[in-house]
């Protein structure tokens, strides 16, 4: 039984060389490991309200010697539209840096600000390009888009694989399970801009147990009236959670 189970195992390792190549029972294990590493990651979390929609990011110091407003989690991708990574950053910052040119360029030839499903699926379609090519590796990295546009508040997930799916609320990352769970419990239509990030932080509190420190947290918010990003600073963060 052991003998079978080294064999296996190692077939299965000759099938993850190359993200183009299918195992026999239909995998694609570069995939799967990219998916992994999300899984592992710190976490992000997006809400949409009828105020707008927020963006919460753990940030996940580890080190006590470092500064924490240097790592940047939540990224401005338009005026209207913001953005944040789970898995390897400096996969979601390429893929985000090439979505703040896909949205300028739109507005450039189009002078009419880019809609945000015809945003997802150009980064849902690099990221699905890259389990095709042969000589490169996915994309390690989910990314929440969360913006106001003419069909009002939206918040999307793209995965690494390439598929994208519309959220009213959401996370991803290594507390995916326990802040979905929460939410699924509290989360309400109709809350205003401040109760959706008071939720988020809750979520995130009841996740992280003792380990939850605000000072980790960094957040944003999209206002549905005025359609414009804004990160929130630390006094407000804690003004909202109470702590």
């Amino acid at each position: 039984m052991q003998q079978q189970q080294v064999a296996s195992s190692h077939q299965i390792m000759g099938y993850d060389r190359s993200s183009t190549m299918f195992s026999p029972d239909g995998r694609l294990l570069q995939v799967e490991y990219a998916k992994k590493s999300v899984r592992r990651a710190a976490t992000s979390m997006g809400i949409t309200c009828k105020g707008g929609v927020i963006l919460l990011a753990d940030k996940r110091v580890l080190d006590k010697l470092m500064i924490g407003e240097g790592i940047e989690k939540i990224f401005q991708v338009e005026d209207y539209i913001g953005a944040s990574a789970t898995g390897f950053l400096m996969d979601g910052r390429v893929l985000i840096e090439k979505a703040q040119i896909i949205a300028q360029q739109h507005r450039i030839t189009f002078d009419s600000p880019i809609p945000m499903i015809t945003l997802v699926k150009e980064i849902a379609n690099t990221k699905q390009a890259y389990t095709q090519f042969g000589g490169a590796r996915p994309f390690g990295v989910s990314i929440l888009f969360a913006g106001v546009d003419e069909d009002g508040p939206q918040l999307f997930m793209t995965d690494v694989t390439g598929i994208y799916f519309k959220y009213k609320a959401t996370a991803i990352g290594e507390a995916e399970a326990e802040i979905k769970a929460y939410l699924e419990k509290k989360y309400k239509d109709g809350m205003t801009v401040d109760q959706a990030i008071k939720l988020g932080l809750e979520a995130f509190e009841a996740a992280f147990g003792k380990e939850f420190d605000i000072e980790k947290i960094d957040g944003a918010y999209i206002d549905a009236k005025t359609k414009k990003f804004h990160k929130l600073d630390k006094k407000e963060l804690k003004d909202l959670s109470g702590k």
